[in-house]
């Protein structure tokens, strides 16, 4: 054959050095083809590979820390290429390790505390025992399970992002079905594991541990129904998260991450959005049915609701932040929005005893409060209007009498929209002296709040009859409501709309979803980062997935712009208002 002309056929570097009689490791790592050969099953570099001795110094690589003195060879180059040889997935180099209890010791030797932990080389950690979790899950599994030390140490050094990766993996919160399944979750609740995660949400533990342990419980609830979730979900560990929340009035992280867990008891599919984990739990659980919150555990959170209350009120707050519009006196900041948020879930739960609750608390009266005194927060606006539509498309005649009533939710529409300019001194949001006061940013959710409760009182006679009273609405329904409605309507715009969308029908239930553009910006981004869709070797792949990255993130950012349109069409339509420049800003 031609190709096998001696002269004319250029033999690997890789085969050069497999042709020495006495060659190392090290060459071999030191080649740049190595990795292309493993891919191509090079026979002759797997037998080398798949050796004992040659798998030991592979993970040694890995897993300890290079000299001081150490080339940039041995601090960077071996270790990764170390790395990328296992997760190549070669199965006789992997059956070498898991059949091996001595490497395996070596591989979770890494875990011990008396040595240092770098991010770099806890990232190579991860990656193999990740690869041994896809494609040796019950080898794998049975070393854990016989080394109840692993999980222990990986618990304590959760801090660290790719250490949490390998915990969420083990406790089966991914696609990975594996033999004894259901076995291995049992055992692992029958242990303290949970109790030493729940742990680490003390106020004391620095802020990543804090986070990357509510990762790990949220993972663990999105995986429902399972022993690990089941037990997550009961009073006790309920109530301990709540304590570790409102411990110490000044961790705002830890109030922070433990409402995250139990917003997540709440409403599992909320949180997988802005999850790491996002493409995992979405291919195993995002339209399935979701499992029903026990009243027990809602029954475990009502007592903490005066607390959480208290955390709301920003009088004794001293904060001062200046904006572009002026200062707020204090910012509303992440926890006290996360507790709107935690609010907004349990509604959406219809528990009556959560209604009576947060009705007697006078909690929803405060988040109303909220809406109008941080006029720029369109997070927090958001937030306060599901909760609103959550009592107005309640059955309940209590909360539909106490959000229309008590709160006086129609007489503060009307209010503000009487004047839609920022106010004085009277509130948080101060307007800046000597400019003009600019617009509030809340018309656009109480035109769709409005429009709302006019197709609610169709079929509520409830609120049909106290629409009916109150002629001051008919009058704004009829005139400033219907003529902003004109004006928003797209389908009216000279410029048009997508022909795609212009015969699209929604239901109710895809027009209230919630879309964190941010969460699903930011997961895309990883995914054409880490490579996910994209051949490595092919760089006109890389220009053109490039390509498809941009024109993907645009589609999302177009999609939950139109799914959204009662918040922006406002902005718009004020366009010349704002110089031909429309900012929408969220201020913490």
């Amino acid at each position: 054959m031609f190709w096998k002309l001696t002269s004319l056929s250029a033999s690997s570097p890789v085969e050069i050095i497999l042709d020495k009689e006495n060659f190392t490791l090290e060459e071999l790592l030191d080649e740049e083809e190595i990795i292309q050969e493993c891919k191509a099953l090079n026979s002759r570099l797997i037998n080398f590979l798949r050796d004992k001795a040659q798998v030991e110094q592979l993970l040694r690589y890995i897993v300890e820390e290079p000299p001081q003195d150490a080339d940039s060879k041995r601090a960077f180059k071996f270790p990764f290429i170390s790395c990328e040889i296992f997760t190549c997935e070669i199965d006789v180099i992997l059956k070498t390790l898991v059949e091996d209890e001595e490497l395996m010791n070596l591989l979770f030797s890494f875990l011990e505390p008396n040595r240092p932990h770098s991010a770099l080389l806890a990232g190579y950690f991860s990656k193999v025992v990740i690869c041994l979790m896809i494609r040796k899950t019950a080898a794998l599994m049975n070393y854990v399970k016989g080394h109840q030390n692993v999980f222990c140490q990986l618990v304590d050094l959760i801090g660290i992002t790719s250490i949490m990766e390998v915990l969420v993996r083990l406790v089966g919160a991914d696609d990975q079905v594996y033999p004894n399944f259901l076995d291995v979750m049992q055992w692992l609740a029958d242990s303290n594991l949970l109790e030493m995660i729940v742990d680490k949400l003390k106020p004391s533990s620095p802020p990543e541990v804090q986070a990357n342990a509510a990762e790990t419980l949220c993972a663990i609830s999105r995986n429902a129904p399972s022993a690990l979730a089941t037990q997550l979900s009961s009073p006790g560990y309920v109530a301990k998260i709540f304590g570790h929340a409102l411990e110490d009035s000044h961790s705002k992280s830890g109030l922070v991450h433990s409402l995250s867990v139990c917003t997540s008891l709440l409403d599992p599919r909320r949180s997988a959005v802005s999850s790491s984990m996002f493409n995992s739990y979405r291919g195993q659980h995002m339209f399935e049915s979701p499992v029903p919150v026990s009243p027990e555990t809602i029954g475990a959170m009502l007592p903490k609701l005066n607390d959480l209350l208290m955390l709301l009120t920003v009088a004794s707050d001293s904060t001062v932040l200046p904006t572009t519009y002026g200062e707020l006196r204090p910012p509303l900041g992440k926890h006290r929005l996360k507790i709107v948020e935690f609010i907004a879930v349990l509604l959406k739960t219809r528990s009556e005893a959560a209604q009576k609750e947060l009705v007697s608390s006078g909690t929803i009266k405060r988040t109303l409060d909220l809406f109008f005194e941080y006029p720029y927060n369109n997070a927090l606006h958001h937030q306060v209007e599901s909760i609103i539509l959550s009592c107005l498309e309640n059955k309940s005649d209590l909360m539909v009498n106490h959000i229309l009533r008590d709160c006086d939710l129609i007489g503060k529409f009307l209010l503000s929209d009487r004047d839609s300019n920022l106010l004085g001194d009277s509130q948080p949001t101060v307007a800046a002296s000597g400019k003009k006061k600019p617009r509030v940013g809340y018309v656009g959710h109480i035109t769709r709040i409005s429009n709302k409760i006019g197709q609610l009182s169709n079929s509520n006679g409830q609120i049909k009859a106290y629409l009916q009273e109150n002629s001051e609405w008919n009058e704004w329904q009829g005139s400033v409501l219907q003529d902003r409605n004109t004006v928003e309507n797209v389908n009216r715009w000279g410029c048009g709309r997508p022909t795609t969308l212009q015969d699209r029908t929604r239901d109710s239930d895809e027009e209230d979803r919630d879309y964190d553009v941010a969460a699903l910006a930011n997961n895309l981004s990883q995914a054409f980062r880490y490579k996910i869709y994209g051949n490595d070797d092919n760089e006109e792949d890389h220009n053109a997935l490039d390509r498809d990255d941009d024109v993907s993130l645009a589609k999302i950012l177009l999609s939950a712009f139109l799914k959204n349109q009662g918040n922006y069409q406002h902005l718009l339509s004020h366009y010349d208002t704002y110089g031909g420049c429309t900012l929408i800003r969220v201020c913490y």
